[in-house]
């Protein structure tokens, strides 16, 4: 589970009420809870979404898309119902920020979910958690139960004349629901694999209805923004990248935690200042900047800014925001190996290059580990992860191939020690046999 950490640089936005109780409704009210979506209602939709437009605030589920901008495109009128979908379904490996999030404030997301229902006319949410996530979903339903009970959902919300529902709903712990049109599939009782687009869920989404569905982490974030305005909390961050995000950083570091920085913040000095720097003094490999699907970065290539198009030209994504940090005892085939075998065992199966392309990844890359490939056998991954980019339904075919050309690309030499016998020169006890697993 996540530690509660604090650092003398974070600006605590999205976590300002962690460690306050405010889980408690009323607690929750106390700290300025549920003001935002009354300033909501009085000044309406173009309002929310004009704030949120220059708030400069981007999709914290990865993509980083403008959010302002993803509910303008919501049509206005529609002979079909409205609704928004909070994807809670963090399954991305080195990922806790929305587990954090619904641990300690989970009237945030409740509150976040109905500014942005109010934005576009919808009269349901539904808060959609990961599958691994039962005890926080009892928090979930606690919360969104403590609302009605406060009037705040249901039949004419704050006397607004407005009906507003909320509905929680876990998966069953799948990566890949976590992918929005798969996400709407599993919602509606389907097999969660995802859908051709267009048509994009603003004009048929959920129950072919138009659909906002917004990371957890974003929706959190809605709230606080129209309590200290848009303008205002975009100048936290970076250009073209407004606020604050949390950031999780794990591996070897001396302190491991969700910290909560501006956007742009300096990646190198988040894992020596923020984090304490690489434990036990050992040096450092590698970082794996925003969750498993994002490539790897060496050590002269982290002082770049926390922020999706900073981090684009480094040759990497922010992604999710989960900092893994590599040290010297780490062997970088074994990485790989391990980041496949996720993507693998997660691929959903719909689509040919990513069900056969993670397979035969970790097929190959299992060989070379334990000794028995050739040189042609790295160029072979290479080839294969580049054909696989781009082809694939949804995005978890380029989530497993796109980490794996850089570390192909980034460490070739270590790729190379494996060959010809060799097996692992970081584990020499491995077993060497050439068998395909």
């Amino acid at each position: 589970m996540p530690r509660l950490v604090s650092h003398p640089d974070e600006v605590k936005i999205i976590s300002r009420r962690f460690g306050q109780g405010a889980t408690d409704i009323d607690k929750y009210i106390e700290l300025d809870g549920y003001k935002a979506v009354r300033m909501a209602i009085e000044k309406g939709p173009e309002w929310i979404i004009n704030e949120m437009k220059a708030s400069g605030l981007r999709g914290r589920g990865g993509a980083g898309f403008p959010t302002g901008l993803k509910w303008s495109f919501v049509p206005k009128q529609s002979d079909r119902a409205k609704y928004v979908l909070v994807n809670g379904d963090e399954s991305e490996p080195a990922t806790c920020k929305d587990h954090v999030i619904f641990l300690h404030d989970p009237h945030a997301v409740i509150e976040g979910t109905m500014i942005a229902a109010l934005a576009i006319g919808a009269k349901m949410g539904f808060i959609y958690l990961r599958g691994e996530y039962r005890y926080l979903l009892k928090i979930m339903e606690k919360a969104v139960a403590d609302a009605y009970a406060k009037g705040f959902l249901g039949k004419n919300i704050f006397g607004s004349g407005i009906d507003l529902e909320i509905v929680t709903q876990t998966g069953a712990g799948a990566y890949e629901v976590g992918e929005e049109s798969a996400l709407m599939e599993s919602l509606e009782g389907k097999r969660g694999v995802p859908r051709i687009k267009p048509p994009f869920p603003a004009v048929v989404g959920l129950y072919g209805g138009p659909t906002v569905i917004n990371n957890a982490e974003t929706i959190a974030s809605v709230p606080h923004i129209l309590l200290m305005g848009g303008e205002p909390y975009a100048k936290v961050g970076s250009e073209r990248n407004g606020g604050t995000r949390l950031f999780g950083i794990s591996g070897h570091v001396e302190r491991p935690g969700v910290y909560e920085l501006p956007m742009g913040y300096n990646l190198k000095k988040a894992i020596y200042e923020v984090a304490g720097g690489v434990k036990d003094g050992k040096a450092l490999k590698a970082v794996v900047p925003g969750g498993s699907s994002t490539p790897v970065l060496l050590p002269d290539e982290i002082d770049v800014g926390l922020d999706f198009d900073q981090m684009g030209k480094a040759g990497t994504m922010l992604g999710s925001g989960g900092i893994v940090v590599i040290d010297e005892s780490v062997c970088m085939v074994e990485f790989a190996l391990r980041t496949i075998k996720f993507y693998q065992h997660e691929s959903c199966g719909w689509c040919i290059p990513c069900r056969e392309g993670t397979d035969w990844l970790k097929k190959s890359i299992t060989r070379l580990h334990a000794g028995g490939a050739e040189a042609k056998d790295i160029d072979n991954i290479r080839y294969l992860a580049e054909n696989m980019l781009g082809r694939t339904f949804c995005p978890l075919g380029d989530a497993a191939a796109m980490p794996t050309i850089a570390f192909v690309k980034k460490f070739r030499k270590e790729f190379e020690d494996h060959l010809n016998g060799k097996g692992c020169p970081y584990h020499p006890s491995i077993d060497r046999e050439p068998a395909l697993v």
